[in-house]
Formats: structure tokens, C-alpha cells, sequence
């Protein structure tokens, strides 16, 4: 497990980077160690681990599951995560057409609410002052 464990660790800060992971590190409690250390080996150290498809079609995939299942407080992390996995704002596009199709319009219409805010967020950040 330690294996997994730190090759999730590695992959959890390539796609979401070393900011987001330190802030979540920071905030991890020995409430939920156990948690963060099961999404760390299972999500990260195997399922994005995982050279079977691309980081920027499971990406796509990603983005698209959560919508779908109305899975929406973690979107904004996934579209930051786009700019390291290399899934452009159309493919974005593309896939909450799909989430409309396949699992609703309500659904889809949120993710893009959240991926509009979140785009211009990234935006505003690498603006100059």
C-alpha cells in the first residue's frame, strides 16, 4: 500500500498541484487520515495512476462523472486540475454537452456555472496586477 500510497501522492500533485495538495495536507485531521489516505492510494496511486488512457481523457471523464452525479463541490478543483492534464475549455464543453444528454440539463447547466466561475478565477490569478 505504501507503494500506491506515495505514487498517488506524486500524481495527486501533478494533476492538482503542490499548492492545493499542501493546503489539503495542512488541513488533514486523524479524523480523516484514513479517508485521504484511501482516496490517495485508490484514486490517485491506481485509477490516475494508470496509463490506459490519458490524463486528459480521465480528466474528461472525471468532469463528466461528477456532473452527472451531482457531484458538484469538487468540479472547480478538476477544472484547475485541466490546466496540468491538458483537457482544453472545449473539451470541457464537450463533455457537459454529454452530461446534458445523458444525465440532464440541470446537471450539466451547474457544472458549466461552476467551470465559467472557476475559468475566470484562473484567469484573474495569472492576470498582471
Amino acid at each position: 500500500m505504501a507503494d500506491t500510497h506515495d505514487r498517488g501522492m506524486q500524481i495527486r500533485r501533478e494533476v492538482l498541484g503542490d499548492a492545493h495538495v499542501d493546503r489539503a495536507e495542512a488541513a488533514k485531521t486523524d479524523f480523516d487520515a484514513p479517508f485521504q489516505a484511501l482516496i490517495t492510494a485508490g484514486a490517485w496511486g491506481t485509477v490516475w495512476a494508470s496509463d490506459a488512457i490519458s490524463r486528459r481523457e480521465r480528466s474528461m471523464l472525471t468532469l463528466a462523472l461528477l456532473a452527472a452525479t451531482g457531484n458538484f463541490d469538487e468540479i472547480p478543483m478538476h477544472i484547475r486540475a485541466t490546466a496540468r492534464t491538458g483537457a482544453s475549455k472545449t473539451d470541457v464543453m464537450e463533455v457537459f454537452q454529454h452530461v446534458a444528454i445523458y444525465a440532464g440539463v440541470p446537471r450539466a447547466n451547474h457544472a458549466i456555472k461552476l467551470a465559467r466561475q472557476t475559468y475566470d478565477e484562473m484567469e484573474n490569478q495569472d492576470a498582471p496586477a
